[in-house]
């Protein structure tokens, strides 16, 4: 194994490790230490509360008609979701898209940890301002979303070398004189 996939694989397992230790965390202190299931909704900020949501369903309650199968299906497929992922890391030269690649398998592995023990997953950030109320969510989805939009940047990034950024400036260029 080289030096850069080393360093990936270190790098990608440190975030998934580190992203599922901080959400499992969050989750235990919010269920039995802080008590959010009995007090339901609690305002830290103008903007910011806890509030306990049992999320059955996938973003947005999006697929929430499964019922009973969701307890199944949701899991099995974040784990086939994550093992490809974990392929992606495996071949990525790229330490930055390792992170965030381990830092969706945390988030994930996260909420099916949830799932498969409380049957739902446990949601307890509420973020609102101005009339506007974002879904309650949790450490693991937010691991989730910063990781996807790494990789989003990562695949708008333009990554071609010097000789091909020549060649397209040169293409540009002959196409404007025309």
């Amino acid at each position: 194994m080289t030096g850069p996939a080393r360093l990936c694989r270190l790098v990608g397992a440190a975030l998934f490790v580190l992203v599922l230790l901080i959400d499992q965390g969050s989750k235990y202190w919010i269920l039995y230490g802080f008590d959010l299931p009995d007090r339901e909704t609690v305002a830290l900020l103008p903007f910011l509360n806890f509030t306990m949501v049992w999320n059955r369903a996938i973003t947005f309650g999006m697929l929430g008609g499964l019922g009973a199968a969701g307890r199944i299906v949701f899991p099995a497929v974040s784990l086939l979701i994550v093992l490809l992922l974990a392929v992606w890391i495996a071949r990525t030269t790229r330490p930055w898209v390792a992170g965030a690649l381990g830092a969706i398998m945390g988030g994930a592995v996260g909420n099916v940890i949830d799932r498969l023990h409380y049957g739902a997953v446990v949601d307890f950030i509420h973020a609102h301002a101005y009339g506007w109320s974002w879904p309650v969510f949790n450490l693991a989805d937010a691991a989730i979303d910063c990781g996807v939009a790494v990789l989003l940047i990562d695949g708008l990034t333009d990554r071609r070398g010097p000789r091909a950024a020549a060649l397209s400036g040169t293409l540009a260029g002959t196409e404007k004189e025309r």
